[in-house]
């Protein structure tokens, strides 16, 4: 470079900064006095910390871009910021400080400087009024702790940095603890620090005097469950076919065409394959036999079946990886909450918010805090704001545990004041489908005379209270069938026929895997073995070890024996059918969970069986009879307030939206009229008929007409005279 370009490097940090990166050696010296002229400016600025100074920001950002180039030299440079900011930064001119922030970016993203000594100042930057920086700061230090911990947890960073969180949270400052908080709880569902102690940091933000604040701690443990919820189930119903649309199927099963739908249903789910060639399987063979209404039902109700477990199969638990679950002490939390909401002064919609987390930590954890059920029974009445969220938040307190006199007064208020004829169809519906949900986790509350109450809606006019009554039903079938009258209980499947109903605190173990005893273990292969063995002799003799003949049977000549012992002790094996059992299921269920590694396509199997078993009829006497090794299927631990607010009516419509209904409707349909006079006079200039000209004559020249004058318009004499007439004809006919 010439001498005369080099004098005006000093000038034009911009090209100078490009020349040291290409060649740090060659302009060492231009170097030292820019930064000779850095540590001048940095005096003049200590002297009067308020005021702006452009050409110390330039020097900053020219040094921290070149700061790789010469470590030794600018060895405290970064320490050196970080004093001024943490000296002066309420003070500062705002250009001047945003600056400063961005060089130790810089440095910081070039490995200069410690990721604990800067977070740990941008943090007490938030203090500063600042919207603009806020958002710089917080954009870095989430992306800063993400890169972190990208390939390996750094808990040695991570600790340092959440203790200093924690008493971040409870600085005096409302922003810099407020942007605190949203720093954890991004972390948090970025995956960065999802571990319990954030989780733990994050409930001590509950319990702050400053609103905004509980808000956005309160929002962190309601919003994470919500947002795994929303995902649309329209995709498990549409992979099924519909039952409406005709199959014409080309696969040839000759050994399929059943009598019961169910029943072939039954033999593909015991092969273990529940994909869309057993549905068509099914619904081929219902539509080759004779076609009753009575197989139709069997059929819609093995496809709501499968459509059920389908959805239940894609759509988790939405509570399986919750902030909720992290929590070290829920029970005291959740006392320490509910102490607070009732002594809060905040808006009801923050308190909606307590009473939503506490309920779902009551429900989640199975606690005790016996003095939130008559809290919230306070709210219960059809005209309170926010009822149906109330109605939620009560029965998704409710679990097994908690004993059934503490909520039956919940019960009984729910009752008398939403299900009763003074209150609208909808509210009727609304308390049904909440004493619903309530009985779902606690169903030793309900009694057998308000259950048989209840049920008498089934046969309401207004369906949103049928549908309501006809679930209540449901439930009960599944849980406690005795409380029911005998026609409501339904009919008895093998699922259902030695259910028992367990008491309070009880609980059901089993040694084994339940529904195993549906798979072959090693004594099934060896007698198939055996059996294809013997299938396979051609002679009726054989050899033995010792040289003689020995008498070997055929299949068929075993066919036929056992057929005529079959004949002849029929009588006896339908006494002793128990004991001509070749061993229990139970048995063989706790031999198989023992003795071997249940495979993926075992579970399946064991699934495909539980499913059959819900369709299934109750086993007669000559029916093979299974154990009864599973339960009543299992409520979400979250309830939403769609299946509270579950009215089964369509909406009536004002006179607006009623109206552009019709003008949509009218929108490329034929001109109004009747279609037999545009057919018969396809040329609108043709002649005429006489009907036609009679629509347009004078009245006086028609009043005479038999057609206009019409049967109405007789007098009282000849209606009598037609009607002797009439009777007299009619008994002459007989």
């Amino acid at each position: 470079m010439s001498d005369r370009n080099r004098n005006k490097l000093p000038n034009n940090l911009p090209q100078l900064q490009n020349l040291v990166k290409r060649d740090p050696d060659s302009y060492k010296e231009e170097f030292g006095q820019q930064f000779r002229h850095y540590e001048s400016n940095l005096q003049i600025f200590k002297l009067d910390p308020s005021s702006a100074n452009k050409t110390l920001a330039d020097l900053v950002m020219f040094l921290s871009q070149v700061a790789h180039c010469y470590t030794y030299e600018l060895e405290h440079f970064p320490q050196e910021l970080i004093d001024v900011l943490q000296r002066h930064h309420s003070v500062m001119d705002a250009e001047l400080r945003m600056t400063l922030c961005r060089a130790l970016i810089l440095l910081r993203n070039k490995n200069l400087l410690s990721p604990t000594s800067l977070l740990e100042l941008f943090f007490a930057l938030f203090r500063c009024k600042d919207k603009l920086l806020r958002q710089v700061l917080y954009s870095h230090i989430v992306s800063d702790i993400k890169n972190i911990n990208a390939k390996h947890k750094n808990n040695k960073v991570n600790n340092t940095l959440q203790n200093f969180m924690y008493t971040m949270l409870r600085d005096s400052n409302v922003l810099a603890a407020k942007k605190s908080l949203d720093v954890m709880v991004e972390l948090y569902r970025k995956n960065v620090w999802n571990d319990a102690k954030t989780v733990n940091v994050i409930t001590t933000a509950c319990f702050s005097t400053v609103t905004k604040i509980v808000v956005a701690a309160l929002t962190f443990f309601l919003g994470k469950d919500e947002e795994n919820k929303e995902k649309d189930d329209s995709d498990s119903d549409q992979e099924l076919p519909d039952l409406k649309s005709d199959f014409t199927l080309t696969l040839g099963y000759p050994n399929l065409a059943l009598n019961n739908p169910a029943v072939v249903f039954t033999y593909h789910l015991e092969g273990g394959e529940l994909d869309q060639s057993a549905v068509r399987r099914m619904l081929h063979a219902g539509g080759v036999n004779k076609k009753t209404l009575k197989k139709k039902h069997k059929i819609e109700k093995a496809m709501a079946t499968i459509k059920k477990q389908k959805k239940k199969h894609k759509n988790p638990s939405a509570v399986n990886f919750s902030a909720l679950h992290l929590i070290n002490d829920p029970q005291g939390f959740s006392e320490r909450l509910f102490k607070q909401l009732e002594s809060s002064t905040e808006r009801f919609e923050v308190k909606l918010m307590m009473m939503d987390l506490i309920s779902r930590l009551v429900g989640i954890h199975q606690l005790f805090l016996f003095n939130f059920y008559p809290f919230v029974q306070r709210y219960l009445q059809p005209h309170q704001r926010e009822v149906t969220k109330l109605l939620t938040y009560f029965a998704q307190a409710c679990h097994d545990l908690v004993p059934p006199e503490v909520i039956e007064s919940g019960l009984k208020a729910i009752v008398n004041n939403f299900v009763t004829e003074r209150n609208s169809n909808e509210v009727m519906a609304v308390g049904l489908n909440a004493v619903r949900e309530v009985c779902a986790r606690c169903p030793l509350v309900m009694t057998d005379e308000l259950l048989q109450d209840l049920a008498q809606y089934k046969t309401s006019k207004d369906k949103s209270v049928m549908m309501a009554a006809r679930s209540l039903i449901q439930l009960f079938r599944s849980v406690n069938p005795t409380l029911l009258h005998k026609k409501d209980r339904g009919k008895p499947t093998e699922a259902s026929k030695e259910m028992t109903v367990k008491q309070y605190g009880e609980l059901k173990t089993t040694d084994f895997v339940p529904g195993t005893e549906v798979l072959d273990d090693d004594q099934d292969e060896e007698k198939q073995n055996n059996n294809e063995n013997h299938d396979g002799w051609e002679s009726d003799e054989d050899v033995d070890d010792d040289g003689e003949w020995v008498d070997i049977y055929h299949s068929s000549d075993e066919e036929e024996e056992n057929e005529l012992q079959d004949e002849e002790g029929e009588e006896s094996n339908e006494e002793n059918e128990g004991e001509d059992e070749s061993e229990d299921l139970k048995t063989k269920a706790a031999r198989i969970s023992q003795s071997r590694f249940l495979t993926d396509d075992d579970f399946k199997k064991i699934k495909m069986r539980e499913i059959a078993r819900q369709i299934d009829p109750k086993a007669g006497k000559k029916r093979k009879r299974t154990s009864d090794t599973t339960e009543p299927a299992e409520r979400n631990e979250l309830i939403s307030v769609g299946d509270i607010e579950n009215i089964h009516k369509k909406r009536k419509h004002d006179k607006e939206s009623r109206l552009e209904t019709v003008i949509a409707g009218r929108q490329g349909r034929e001109k109004f009229g009747s279609k037999k006079a545009s057919k018969k006079r396809l040329n609108q200039f043709a002649s005429t008929s006489n009907k036609e000209k009679r629509k347009h004559k004078n009245f006086m020249m028609m009043r005479h007409n038999k057609d206009v004058r019409g049967k109405n318009k007789r007098s009282f004499r000849d209606k009598q005279f037609a009607l002797r007439q009439a009777l007299l004809k009619n008994k002459k006919a007989k």
